[in-house]
């Protein structure tokens, strides 16, 4: 089950489509609107870029106590923390596992408001908490389609996400070929006679750590043993004693 993301008043139908598309990223599909001021659009459709399925099941009704009627936990979203009543306050990494549990007995959802002025109190009235994202007080004004991505990133997260990352295109060299690395470099720096002072005695130790973090493959040590093995035929060649 989907989290609900209602969008009240949008003004900007671009602001749908982008919308769209920040939640088709990371997985969520359901999208209610809330009058909006143009909808459909071909400017919402421009803008989902590939999300056009979610506008397409877009539920759109007048009011938001109708899309939240059947919801058990229902959380606005504001650019600035409100003083005059009491609401309580979550982060939106905070508000992500709370909706996660709370869709599984009833429909949650997270509401957004209009562009210019975002959630009225009125609106806040059929919630349960603020979801506030913290920004820097130069300038803290996020628009709808940004607000829509975080807090859709982090239910992504909350849900298991993970980047994805390149697998290695080859195995990690074994440890004896990195101790040969290791040796030819020891040799090159003797014939240079190379010395860092404040690696002192332990300059191999660390040279050893440094391709241990870059965690080399085959084919990149032999490029590096390949570089050594250069340097010395180019000393050889200048006249330089092996």
């Amino acid at each position: 089950m989907s989290i609900r993301f209602i969008l009240v008043a949008t003004r900007h139908p671009g602001n749908i489509g982008a919308a769209a598309r920040a939640m088709k990223t990371m997985g969520q599909a359901e999208l209610w609107l809330v009058a909006p001021a143009a909808f459909p659009s071909a400017e919402a459709s421009a803008l989902a870029s590939g999300a056009d399925d979610l506008l397409a099941r877009a539920r759109v009704v007048g009011t938001l106590a109708e899309a939240v009627a059947d919801c058990g936990l229902v959380l606005g979203t504001s650019a600035r923390l409100r003083s005059e009543y009491y609401w309580p306050v979550l982060t939106p990494r905070e508000a992500a596992p709370r909706l996660l549990a709370a869709r599984a007995s009833a429909p949650a959802a997270l509401v957004f408001g209009t562009e210019r002025t975002g959630l009225s109190n009125a609106d806040f009235d059929l919630c349960h908490g603020l979801v506030h994202i913290a920004a820097h007080p130069d300038y803290e004004s996020l628009n709808l389609a940004q607000a829509v991505q975080i807090l859709a990133y982090e239910l992504y997260c909350a849900t298991g996400g993970e980047a994805r990352r390149p697998r290695r295109g080859a195995p990690l060299a074994p440890v004896a070929e990195l101790q040969r690395l290791r040796t030819h470099a020891g040799e090159v720096l003797a014939e240079i006679r190379f010395a860092d002072r404040r690696a002192g005695p332990h300059l191999l130790r660390r040279l050893a750590r440094i391709f241990g973090r870059a965690e080399l493959d085959q084919h990149e040590v032999n490029i590096l043993r390949g570089v050594l093995t250069a340097v010395q035929a180019r000393r050889r060649r200048a006249g330089s004693p092996p």
